[in-house]
């Protein structure tokens, strides 16, 4: 086994290598883990007995017509080129269909490479030749018709649960997410970490899938809940906006990482917010009502 990461962690980096020539300038790959390389190198050298992380990074590319940007977010399992490559593109030019397209596309044009074959290189080209076309391509326009009937959509509210939330740039990646998006809600850091968002079902998946992206692990969606709705959804939003909740910590740790957050104050946030059903739910213990 260890053999065969050796030789997946090495094709790797030759290929990091192209990607950085490919690519010179200041942030133009944007690695999750700016120490990633090193820590494969000194693996790969046996300065380092565990695995290291696994490379995770996006590249913007700059269209020319029409002129557009897309992002391409690439995770390298560490069997990858012999396991397959986990990578996502997306623009805020493209709208869902559009943009469900061009993963599908691109994700049946490297199913043909064979195992071993190193292939984010050809995504890169791939884009540049054909990604344009998406963009190109008319959004379908439904037609007016006085008979026509009301557009149903999903409302979603969905309760996400964290071992915990410190670190700033992954508190800052969540308020972007949601401030981004048509989602409201908010994110309680600290220890355990507590997310809510709501909204049409699009916006939400969107959401969820942009802040597990590509390595949270210690989190998981406990609850959702969703209902049918011919409106704009706006009489079914328990928050107004999305932004960060902090509450004290027991003891004062401050923001130390070991601290706390106060369930109790928690709890009444969540009575404020007709939401008290979910706390059983999220932490497995009944709620105790003040009122008895």
């Amino acid at each position: 086994m260890e053999s065969s990461v050796r030789d997946s962690l090495q094709l790797q980096l030759v290929e990091m290598e192209m990607l950085l020539s490919m690519f010179p300038g200041p942030g133009e790959v944007r690695l999750e883990d700016v120490n990633a390389l090193t820590a494969v190198r000194r693996f790969l050298g046996g300065a380092r007995e565990a695995l290291p992380p696994r490379i995770e990074f996006e590249i913007t590319l700059q269209m020319e017509e029409p002129k557009v940007t897309i992002d391409l977010q690439v995770a390298m399992p560490h069997l990858y080129p012999f396991a397959a490559l986990q990578l996502f593109v997306r623009s805020p030019q493209l709208d869902r269909a559009q943009q469900l397209l061009l993963n599908d596309d691109l994700t049946a044009y490297l199913g043909a490479f064979d195992p071993g074959e190193l292939c984010v290189c050809a995504a890169v080209q791939w884009l540049r030749d054909h990604g344009a076309a998406y963009f190109l391509r008319p959004k379908p326009e439904s037609a007016p018709s006085p008979r026509a009937k009301p557009v149903k959509n999903t409302f979603l509210r969905m309760w996400i649960y964290s071992h915990h939330i410190y670190q700033q740039d992954l508190r800052k990646k969540i308020l972007e997410a949601g401030k981004r998006l048509d989602v409201t809600g908010f994110c309680m850091t600290g220890k355990p970490g507590i997310i809510c968002v709501e909204g049409f079902k699009e916006g939400c998946e969107e959401f969820w899938r942009t802040i597990r992206y590509p390595s949270w692990r210690h989190i998981s969606c406990k609850h959702a809940e969703s209902v049918e709705t011919e409106g704009d959804g706006h009489d079914l939003r328990l928050f107004h906006s999305f932004g960060e909740l902090l509450l004290e910590a027991h003891g004062d740790y401050g923001l130390r990482k070991d601290y706390h957050m106060d369930l109790g104050r928690f709890l009444e946030f969540l009575k404020k917010h007709k939401s008290e059903h979910v706390f059983q739910i999220l932490f497995g213990i009944e709620s105790k009502s003040s009122d008895a």
